[in-house]
């Protein structure tokens, strides 16, 4: 039997990899709205990359969201994500596949989802999670009260965490109508990753998040000159990442990101929850 050649975790590798490499579709996940498959993406049978790959094929049409593609979404948001530094969003590319063009993204291991569990001794608490009311952990802020489905009251709690908080940063700069508790990944490699982006960066605002600990908290500062760098880079006409970016969402979109940055480098301070639909549903 041949051995599995081994997997590459360095980045540049496996950005390689996953735009060269050949895909090999081990399964499904059938949770998911959109075709998602678990893939091996394997190059000349000398290295690997565990991955998922969303086909464009088997994208639901979203009516709110002519535009381009929820593939295409996704690794624009990945790019912004890059270009800030900020290492948030799992390695995504654009390529072509057994299905088709669609999104590759390298898998997220996390103790939830991994091949050698650690055995824990006590209940974790998820950096995103439910608590009763009254009991909410310390280390973590209350975002909203509600009900489970057995009519107790609860509360949706996230970790006060500055890795967190700098996703939360990036949902604003990215409009994310979709941020929901399990698309917050903690990884075996101590980095906290978001998930799910194809429903990102339109135009109006569309903001929908868990995330909301933080509302009206000033951004710090170091986070607050990486926003404005990249509020720069998007306003030079011609840049790379413009470029970039224009290959997957419009110019409209661009400019509406690029205001984004602005507002958020100038104020450096969090939004306040909109008056309409600020929690995506289910927030899980």
């Amino acid at each position: 039997m041949t051995p599995a050649p081994p997997r590459v975790t360095d980045e540049p590798a496996v950005d390689h990899v996953l735009r060269a490499g050949e895909l090999t579709i081990l399964g499904r996940i059938p949770s998911a709205s959109n075709a998602t498959l678990v893939c091996d993406a394997v190059l000349d049978d000398q290295a690997s990359v565990r991955c998922v790959y969303k086909p464009v094929r088997g994208e639901v049409p979203l009516w709110d969201f002519p535009d381009g593609t929820l593939a295409g979404r996704e690794v624009a948001s990945y790019l912004i994500s890059e270009a800030l530094g900020w290492d948030t969003i799992p390695t995504t590319v654009h390529r072509d596949g057994p299905l088709g063009p669609g999104m590759v993204q390298r898998w997220v291991e996390t103790p939830d989802n991994t091949d050698h569990p650690i055995p824990e001794t006590e209940p974790r608490i998820d950096l995103v999670d439910l608590c009763p009311v009254g009991a909410v952990p310390a280390g973590y802020l209350a975002v909203l009260q509600a009900y489970d489905p057995y009519g107790d009251p609860v509360v949706l709690v996230h970790a006060d965490d500055p890795r967190l908080q700098r996703m939360s940063v990036l949902d604003v700069i990215l409009n994310n109508a979709d941020r929901k508790g399990g698309h917050v990944l903690e990884g075996l490699d101590g980095v906290v990753y978001g998930i799910d982006h194809g429903i990102c960066l339109h135009g109006e605002d569309k903001l929908r998040t868990v995330l909301w600990g933080w509302a009206g908290e000033p951004v710090p500062g170091h986070l607050v000159a990486d926003v404005a760098e990249l509020a720069e880079r998007l306003e030079t006409d011609g840049s790379a990442l413009r470029t970039q970016l224009a290959e997957h969402i419009t110019a409209d979109e661009i400019e509406s990101l690029a205001i984004r940055a602005i507002v958020v480098a100038e104020s450096a301070t969090m939004p306040h929850p909109p008056g309409h639909r600020p929690i995506p549903w289910p927030p899980f």
